[in-house]
């Protein structure tokens, strides 16, 4: 007969055997995250991370949006004294404090000649958020939503983000960089749920005429879609100035949703502040998502808005003005340059072709930023077929930089 193995008593059994791990998997991130491109404002800071620059040829900033000054003294002192107030330091209501909501109501309805409820309007961590939470309460992934070219890219940027798909709206040669809306009529389909747009414009600067405004308000009427109005710079249009009357129609709450941000007219871009206007129906989704996102928005920063309401807009016109001085120093310098043609120019930014036919505005955009100590942010990082174009957002910079900022466009790469 076979003899039986015998396991030593120091042998393990197959139980107590070490089996061999299976191969880790790692944890995979949302492919349509994955598939977004880096913040081009991210991008553009790290051309000149690290490096120094000379006294006489300083670094002049055109990238991002931000005011040239500070908020106003006595806002901030407000808020010091507020500080000492245990009631500011909790949660609000979801959509905001009831005092904000009214007075933003108020002053939308006095702007605009309308009637607008407290009960319509909502407060939000800036307007970047306004437009997310809007967009997430309109459309799904798989939906897709219009978006005029050159894009703000965080529009873009939070669609692909939910798998909605933007649908690009290019602007017609000659047209100032104002869309058309007999071309984004071309463009509505079964999944189309929004057209956005954004007035006076980033990154073009460009002001688009009411006759246009109510003509996509009235397409998106027609095709039972929302229009998506972005008006983060309208305080900074000429005094007096109605950009529309879309709240005067008494339908609008059925198509229309207004976006704002208190950040710019109140120089309070590190609070993040905006609001967000639409039909009952539509904020209560709304007030969902915010409930989710953020809770509620940062208390400090809505008393600093509702102060500004109450107090500091003629402060605010004072700044409006100084800006329309500089966008006209830069307007003017740019229409004597045989290189740079100006497309268009607005409050903040002004949108301009290089003289630099074949080259990337990557590379435009590099190279003042490494040979002129210039940074901007090049067309491309605003949509397909932006190559040609650069962005220049002149508002944080003092008047007497422009004459050196159009001499160092006119030096950069310019044949001797």
């Amino acid at each position: 007969m076979p003899q039986e193995s015998v396991k030593s008593p120091d042998e393990p059994t197959d139980a107590a055997r070490p089996r061999p791990e299976p191969p880790r998997r790692r944890p995979a991130a949302n492919p349509w995250l994955v598939a977004v491109d880096p913040s081009p404002i991210g991008e553009t800071k790290r051309w000149v991370l690290g490096r120094t620059f000379p006294a006489d040829r300083p670094l002049i900033d055109l990238s991002q949006a931000v005011p040239g000054y500070p908020p106003a003294l006595e806002l901030r002192r407000h808020l010091g004294a507020l500080l000492l107030d245990t009631a500011v330091h909790g949660y609000t209501p979801i959509l905001g404090v009831p005092a904000l909501r009214e007075q933003y109501a108020a002053h939308l309805s006095s702007f605009y000649d309308a009637r607008i409820g407290a009960d319509e309007v909502g407060i939000t961590s800036g307007c970047n958020q306004a437009f997310c939470l809007a967009l997430m309460s309109i459309a799904k992934a798989g939906d897709q939503v219009i978006l005029p070219r050159p894009h703000y890219f965080n529009h873009d940027m939070w669609m692909r983000m939910q798998g909605v798909e933007p649908v690009p709206l290019d602007f017609r040669p000659g047209s100032g960089a104002v869309p058309h809306p007999e071309d984004a009529a071309k463009l509505i389909g079964p999944r189309t749920r929004a057209i956005v747009l954004i007035t006076p414009n980033n990154p073009t600067g460009a002001v688009y005429p009411a006759e246009t405004v109510h003509a996509f308000y009235e397409l998106a009427r027609r095709h039972g879609i929302v229009l998506v109005l972005d008006e983060t710079y309208k305080d900074f249009l000429p005094e007096g100035t109605r950009p529309h009357a879309l709240f005067g129609d008494p339908g609008w709450r059925e198509t229309l949703v207004h976006l704002y941000s208190f950040s710019k007219v109140f120089a309070l871009t590190g609070y993040r502040v905006g609001g967000v206007t639409a039909g009952a129906g539509l904020m209560a989704e709304i007030e969902k998502a915010m409930d989710c996102v953020s809770i509620c928005p940062p208390r400090l920063a809505q008393e600093a808005a509702l102060y500004g309401l109450r107090h500091l807009l003629p402060w605010a016109r004072n700044n409006t003005e100084a800006l329309k001085a500089r966008a006209d120093l830069l307007g003017a310098g740019l229409g004597r340059s045989n290189r740079w043609r100006l497309v268009s120019i607005g409050a903040y930014f002004a949108y301009v072709e290089h003289p630099f036919p074949g080259r990337r505005s990557t590379d435009v955009a590099k190279g003042l930023a490494d040979e002129e100590n210039l940074l901007t942010i090049p067309g491309d990082m605003f949509g397909a077929g932006q190559d040609r174009f650069v962005r220049l957002a002149f508002a944080n910079v003092t008047d007497d930089s422009i004459p050196v900022v159009l001499e160092r466009l006119e030096r950069f790469g310019a044949p001797f």
